[in-house]
């Protein structure tokens, strides 16, 4: 890990490097909620309050119809591990070039149906061979279950010694990495075994190592202690043999959000304020000129003298640094937003004094999505929070000071730039994404309150402030012009903006620009230029590019279901969140502030909010709910007709609570089918994308695609009305999803999937391709609100899907073959 990696990541620098591995080397004990009911016999489970075990447990403001996740024991045992590894030589000895699955499945025993009204008891060894007893009333009678193992080494775990990690990275990569990539994946033809010596033998005796899994893990390993200076090591078997599950989740909450943190300070400015999405020419003090290189800028508010202080005190203390530091305007429109398109930059976020140096000021850190999205962004910071709160407990906050730092940030972005941006960089500064500010306060307060309640004063004090923040942004972003249709009263992504954006890559709109280039007889550059000074009067170009910047700012850039027509629509994802925002504020108003809040002068009321919350949601029901289809509808309101675009969205105002019973019926049993993959939901039908062609390529934001905040806010929605089942069994099939593509490709975590059951789900053939691919050896961050939907997920499963999804069981076998009553826990 280079110097300035360390700076982003906020890890420690100093002392023997490897030490700062321990985290990642060490066996990680069981501390999470669900990690120790995995540990747990049905006696001591049963004895739990079933709040204890809720996901949600901890929030002031109650879910409605939210039914506590009980947790049900489930564990089977092994069969002879010996006995599969001996099969799994004989196969590489008879087909050495053909490719090997990456976890092999075992024989499984027949098992009789246990009989209704059973009891379950578990028991388990201190090897993991675990057995399920199904007794029934009459106590001599004991069914057994079992279950295939991932590991397929011997029962007792074995330590490796590598004497040279460079050489044993060599040898591995020529043997095993067939395609080149540095990483070893179920598409390498190599021989799929490789041999390490034990410790005991002091490396002379031999092991063999089988399978993609097996051998891609210990690529991974070399890769790290490579990364952290060693030269040698010795490797415990289990590291390499480890649950995938647990593995995934152990690095997501050790290593992953490491990665992705961000904390501007004096010494990470110059890395952090890069922007690779826009190159520039720069003359150096020396003058020397720099030719299509990343941008080195930050802006500061007009009246945030501190700021603007300590960063030219940094420039001014390293004049050799190619860093620039403007002041904004006060007021900051669409024309001053295109002025500087030229000129982008980092935007500065919320900082404070430093106790220790009144000299310094601190930044609020926050989570970046990951790949080239390398700042904070709106609603990828909100599914983030969900995430990082999953593993928070009194004796480990890290993760609950980094949630509140995001907050801390919105809050700033709504005080200073008025609005929350779609991320800090100049060019995002007319343009907002999905607001989820008011639950995402919520659900910090609540951990706050969960893990250390003495800290009560402080929370109230950022409760309020965020409260505030929230109602500044509710009347002066989302219910004005532009963003306000009068006729229905719902609301539109209409951001400001002239031009083209120019964060995009430089070859995206041609096909859009062609015609022009061609009437005009200009290069692309010139008729861009020649277009962003409004020198040429081209109002269909015009409306094209309004349209495009709205679907940026309603984060599902780019659809089918938004192109060409964004700015027009009364979408449902953006109602259903302007109703969460009015029933949470109503809910603060009363509970916090006993009913009267000073805003500017103006008492808030909890009545006030409630009764427009009632507006909206008639509104919605009036213009976004299709009785005859189950399902809500955007409304185009140039139109004045529902889209019948099916999408995804449509369960968020199950997340909201804004729809009544019988739609949340009518949806689970009608829409639900729609939508549901194998790998989860998609987040589209193949009938509304329509047909692809050269003309008409594939959109990222449409079917056969699946991302993890749509994933998300529907478990919540449906779990919200009752319907716990169905939300574990979506979840199930997006773990599942994620779980293969992580095992057969290296531990890979990607921002997309293709959900439709590819066996690469990971590669997504559409518009800039994924994120989260570009790595050698290890995968060192994943991609944020992903990392999030995985970890939040596994809260939702039983031990018997977890068991199942260590095993790589799809999810057309595994709920099948589940007794009747097990079912039920996943319908």
């Amino acid at each position: 890990m280079s110097h300035h990696q360390r700076n982003l990541s906020n890890a420690s620098s100093s002392g023997d490097p490897f030490e700062a591995a321990e985290v990642y080397y060490e066996a990680k004990n069981p501390s999470t909620s669900s990690a120790k009911l995995r540990s747990m016999s049905m006696r001591e489970m049963s004895s739990l309050n079933k709040q204890e075990m809720n996901p949600y447990r901890g929030m002031t403001k109650p879910l409605k119809h939210t039914d506590t996740i009980a947790e049900e024991s489930s564990s089977s045992s092994t069969e002879d591990l010996d006995q599969a590894a001996k099969q799994l030589r004989d196969l590489d000895l008879k087909h050495p070039g053909e490719r090997r699955p990456s976890i092999i499945a075992l024989p499984q025993e027949e098992a009789t149906p246990p009989p209704p009204g059973q009891s379950i008891a578990e028991e388990s060894d201190s090897d993991g061979n675990d057995m399920l007893e199904v007794a029934s009333h009459n106590k001599n009678h004991v069914f057994r279950l079992r279950r295939a193992s991932v590991d397929l080494t011997r029962l007792k775990p074995r330590k490796f010694y590598i004497p040279d990690i460079d050489a044993t990275l060599k040898e591995l990569l020529e043997n095993e990495d067939t395609d080149h990539n540095f990483q070893i994946t179920i598409e390498d033809t190599g021989p799929k075994v490789f041999n390490l010596g034990t410790v005991n033998s002091k490396g002379y005796v031999k092991a063999q190592i089988y399978g993609t899994y097996l051998l891609s893990n210990l690529l991974q390993e070399l890769t790290i202690a490579k990364r952290f200076g060693r030269k040698e090591m010795v490797l415990d078997e289990r590291r390499l043999s480890e649950n995938p599950v647990k593995r995934l989740q152990r690095l997501i909450q050790t290593q992953f959000w490491r990665s992705l943190t961000r904390q501007l300070n004096k010494d990470n400015i110059l890395e952090m304020s890069a922007d690779t999405k826009i190159l520039e020419d720069y003359t150096d003090i020396h003058g020397v000129v720099h030719k299509n290189q990343p941008t080195h800028r930050i802006y500061v508010p007009y009246n945030r003298d501190d700021q603007y202080n300590y960063f030219m005190a940094i420039k001014n203390d390293n004049p050799d640094w190619p860093l620039h530091v403007e002041r904004l305007p006060q007021k900051i429109d669409a024309e001053y937003i295109k002025s500087i398109n030229d000129k982008p930059g980092l935007l500065s976020l919320s900082m404070y004094p430093d106790p220790e140096d009144p000299t310094n000021l601190v930044s609020q850190p926050y989570v970046v999505p990951g790949g080239r999205f390398n700042e904070q962004y709106g609603w990828d910071s909100y599914m983030e929070t969900l995430g990082l709160l999953t593993d928070v407990t009194s004796d480990h906050q890290n993760h609950l000071r980094l949630a509140r730092g995001m907050a801390e940030n919105f809050i700033f972005q709504i005080q200073h730039y008025g609005k929350i941006l779609n991320a800090n960089r100049s060019y995002y500064l007319g343009r907002s994404q999905p607001p989820f500010l008011t639950d995402m306060t919520l659900r910090i307060f609540n951990k706050t309150m969960e893990v250390a309640p003495e800290r009560y004063n402080d929370t109230m004090d950022f409760l309020e402030r965020a409260l505030r923040a929230s109602i500044k942004e509710y009347h002066e972003v989302w219910v004005c012009k532009p963003r306000l249709d009068e006729a229905t009263g719902l609301s539109c992504y209409h951001p400001e903006g002239i031009g083209i954006p120019p964060e995009t890559e430089a070859t995206h709109f041609d096909s859009v620009l062609a015609p022009y280039l061609k009437k005009y007889n200009l290069t692309r550059e010139e008729f861009i230029a020649i277009y962003n000074d409004q020198k040429i009067y081209e109002p269909a170009l015009d409306e094209y590019f309004l349209h495009d910047r709205a679907v940026r700012e309603s984060g599902h850039d780019t659809s089918y279901r938004l192109e060409g027509k964004c700015a027009h629509l009364a979408t449902v994802d953006l109602n259903s969140l302007l109703y969460k925002y009015e029933t949470d504020i109503a809910f603060m108003v009363m509970t916090f502030f006993d009913n009267k809040y000073d805003y500017h002068g103006e008492i808030q009321t909890e009545e006030m909010w409630l009764t427009r919350a009632a507006q909206r949601r008639e509104r919605i029901n009036r213009y976004l709910w299709n009785e005859k289809d189950s399902i809500y509808y955007d409304y185009n309101v140039k139109e004045k007709a529902q889209t019948g675009y099916e999408s995804a969205t449509t369960f968020w105002p199950l997340w909201a609570q804004c729809a009544t019973d019988e739609q949340a019926k009518a949806m689970v049993t009608n829409t639900v089918v729609k939508l549901e993959e194998l790998g989860g939901l998609a987040a589209g039908t193949l009938r509304s994308r329509g047909e692809i062609s050269l003309d008409r390529p594939s959109r990222q934001w449409d079917y056969p695609f699946g991302w993890a905040p749509q994933q998300i806010l529907a478990w919540i929605g449906l779990i919200n009305y009752g319907y716990d089942g169905v939300a574990r069994r979506l979840a199930y099939r997006w773990l599942y999803m994620m779980t293969k593509a992580f095992v057969d490709y290296n531990g890979v975590v990607v921002e997309k999937y293709n959900v439709i059951g590819t066996s690469a789900p990971h590669k997504v053939d559409a518009e800039y391709g994924n994120q989260g691919l570009d790595f050698k050896g290890v995968a060192n961050e994943g991609f944020g609100w992903v990392n999030a939907s995985y970890v939040f997920g596994l809260t939702l499963m039983n031990l018997q899907a977890l068991r199942a999804l260590g095993t790589m069981t799809p999810p057309p076998v595994f709920l099948r073959n589940l007794h009747p009553e097990q079912r039920a826990f996943f319908e």
